[in-house]
């Protein structure tokens, strides 16, 4: 009888305990969704497949992951990279909510096992694992992680886009061309620029959807889907990151430089079936509609399944803070760092971890800072050349306002956090000064002088005299010694006075505006390149610092091509400025730039009298010009089977 009333009591215990937590349960989900305690933004979304595994184990895995965890974390201290990176992955598989162990293993990759190989090709593939490791799994099951976030973009910031690394201009290549395949080349207008990822961000989720909004656009997958199964019947089509690329490069033929001289669009569709496909399907004008709502829906499929990114994001960026360019490496740095500041720092309000918050900031503006000094590219993804990288002025207004936010956000925080954007911001608006004032923009220069002055100056709280002298004078005595530790200036400044010279010395017929500008940027040059600090070349050929402003004839050219291509500036100036510019500067620019400007120039008041040859006729000598590039190319390896075709995304 006795232990009848105590199974019963034990029964009644246990309902009890089971109505009691149905009652608090919700409360509790509740709680930890509006406090951010949870590893996604909703408590009760299912978790990852791999999370099986860890539960079948029960109690153990916990013990299991501090054993693996101490273990790999000694292996990676003695240089057992390898050994270190197949603990680090069980691990992940055993607890995917541990935000650390993604980011041990992704740096592992990208840092300790890129630098044990011989060639660029092999560091880029670990570099990259290590980042898609982080990027497309680590951040999936740990979407609040602001750490990780951060330490995503950093690598973006330092391994990339920095020059510790003998092979970094191989990775900045890679990701261009990459990025170049997977959305196209972006408008130069920033307001271009919002329409153009607008696209992708407002396209339908699925094809279905598409279709309702243009009929037919689902039967592009399926015609290409029988294109490809007439010759080869093994291989599916899949709407994936390979489809994708492999449209990107098909695209890229018909506007790459490159491509166009070494003749790959007719040995495509001599030799590529696929290629002619995609000329059939692709290039049909009839089905011009059902292909580019397509191709939208398959970017924003492709962003959101291969690179956990979010098009929707990716607009609201552009539109808040400026013209990206995601070929750049530091806009996938503001891209993480952002995204971790606005989903993941919840997590992170006590007053313990508020420097996590700190340094992720101070990455934000650091990245808008680096966009400023090189956001502008150039990029032929058929070339070896590395991206041409020029100063975009646009990003220092928003720098000057994005300041005053940070400054705000953490004017109480511990360390003088505030400070630290306040030191930052006088140097980098002292070095905008600079280079408005190389750029010609003499009266945006003052203004940014005059309110240093009132800022940190005579209006400083300790009044001085550093921002009281005349423009020029002032200019001279922050650039001097300045290159040395700084190369993006030096580039910065180089590529600022040969834009003001096309500009106003050839659009104004003011000779000496350009030589003086091609003076001081010979001068520049020389002097940049021969200095011991930068002439070192690496292992690779490349030399690591110097390289980065290329000789004064490929600085010329580039800036050339640019000054034409700048839609901020009047097409009847541009084109001024071509017909005075040297046969050589215009057999540069002809082939690159002759696409873009006849199809703006179709679409001018200008096409009504005038045909497009007389006011950009060919300069003469082209023909061989052509040759003596394509034997360049082909000397360099630009070889039409360079691994780069259409063709390759089958493997």
């Amino acid at each position: 009888m006795r232990d009848r009333l105590i199974q019963l009591a034990c029964v009644l215990v246990a309902l009890g305990a089971f109505a009691s937590s149905s009652i608090l349960l919700p409360r509790l989900l509740k709680v930890s969704d509006q406090t951010g305690m949870r590893f996604t933004d909703v408590s009760v979304e299912g978790a990852p497949p791999i999370v099986a595994v860890g539960q079948a184990i029960g109690a153990l895995r916990g013990i299991i992951v501090d054993y693996l965890w101490i273990k790999a974390a000694q292996q990676k201290q003695d240089g057992l990279f390898y050994e270190a990176m197949a603990d680090a992955d069980l691990i992940t598989k055993l607890q995917p909510r541990f935000g650390e162990v993604w980011g041990f293993h992704g740096h592992n990759m990208a840092y300790n096992i890129s630098v044990l190989t011989n060639t660029p090709e092999e560091r880029w593939q670990w570099v990259k694992a290590g980042i898609d490791l982080v990027r497309d799994k680590g951040l999936r099951y740990n979407p609040n992680d602001l750490w990780l976030h951060k330490e995503l973009a950093f690598w973006f910031s330092h391994k990339v886009d920095g020059v510790a690394d003998d092979a970094h201009f191989h990775y900045k290549r890679e990701l261009a061309r990459e990025w170049h395949f997977l959305l196209g080349e972006p408008p130069g207008s920033h307001s271009e620029r919002i329409k153009w990822i607008d696209v992708i961000a407002n396209a339908p989720d699925t094809l279905e959807q598409a279709d309702a909004r243009v009929a037919g656009t689902s039967a592009i997958l399926e015609d290409i889907r029988g294109a490809v199964s007439g010759f080869d019947s093994q291989f599916a089509v899949q709407p994936d990151a390979h489809l994708l690329m492999a449209y990107g490069q098909w695209q890229a033929v018909h506007t790459s430089a490159t491509a166009r001289m070494m003749g790959m669009d007719e040995s495509f569709k001599a030799n590529d079936p696929i290629y002619r496909s995609f000329d059939l399907i692709f290039g049909d004008p009839a089905r011009a509609a059902q292909v580019d709502l397509f191709v939208a829906w398959l970017r924003k499929k492709v962003l959101r399944d291969s690179y956990n990114m979010d098009a929707g994001l990716m607009a609201q960026y552009t539109k808040e803070f400026g013209p990206f360019d995601w070929r750049h490496p530091q806009s996938h740095v503001f891209y993480w760092a952002r995204k971790g500041a606005t989903t993941a720092t919840r997590r992170y309000e006590d007053v313990d971890d508020v420097y996590k918050v700190l340094n992720n900031d101070r990455l934000n503006i650091q990245s808008m800072q680096a966009l400023e000094r090189s956001g502008l590219m150039r990029f032929d993804p058929f070339a070896n050349d590395n991206p041409s990288r020029l100063t975009d002025p646009r990003w220092i207004k928003v720098i000057d306002h994005y300041f005053e936010v940070l400054y705000q956000k953490h004017y109480g925080t511990r360390g003088a956090g505030g400070d630290t954007f306040v030191d930052f911001y006088e140097n980098f608006m002292s070095g905008a000064v600079r280079e408005l004032y190389r750029a010609g923009d003499l009266e945006g220069a003052q203004q940014l002088l005059s309110k240093l002055d009132k800022l940190f100056g005579r209006g400083g709280m300790i009044p001085n005299n550093k921002y009281e002298a005349p423009l020029e004078t002032f200019v001279r005595n922050i650039t001097y010694g300045e290159y040395e530790f700084q190369p993006e200036a030096a580039r910065s400044d180089v590529y600022n006075a040969l834009r003001r010279g096309f500009r106003e010395g050839m659009l104004l017929n003011r000779p000496k505006i350009l030589e003086e500008s091609v003076k001081f940027a010979r001068e520049l040059t020389e002097y940049f390149q021969s200095t011991r600090y930068t002439n070192f070349v690496n292992k690779f050929g490349e030399r690591r610092m110097a390289d980065l402003i290329t000789d004064l004839r490929t600085s010329v050219d580039t800036v050339f091509q640019q000054v034409l291509l700048d839609r901020a500036q009047p097409l009847i100036d541009r084109l001024t400025i071509y017909n005075r510019g040297s046969e050589e500067q215009k057999r540069a620019a002809y082939d690159i730039v002759k696409g873009e400007m006849e199809s703006e120039f179709k679409t001018s008041s200008l096409s009504q009298n005038l045909a497009f040859a007389q006011v950009f006729p060919e300069p003469p000598g082209m023909e061989l010009y052509r040759a003596q590039q394509a034997t360049a190319a082909a000397a360099r390896g630009e070889s039409k089977g360079d691994g780069h075709g259409v063709t390759n995304e089958r493997k």
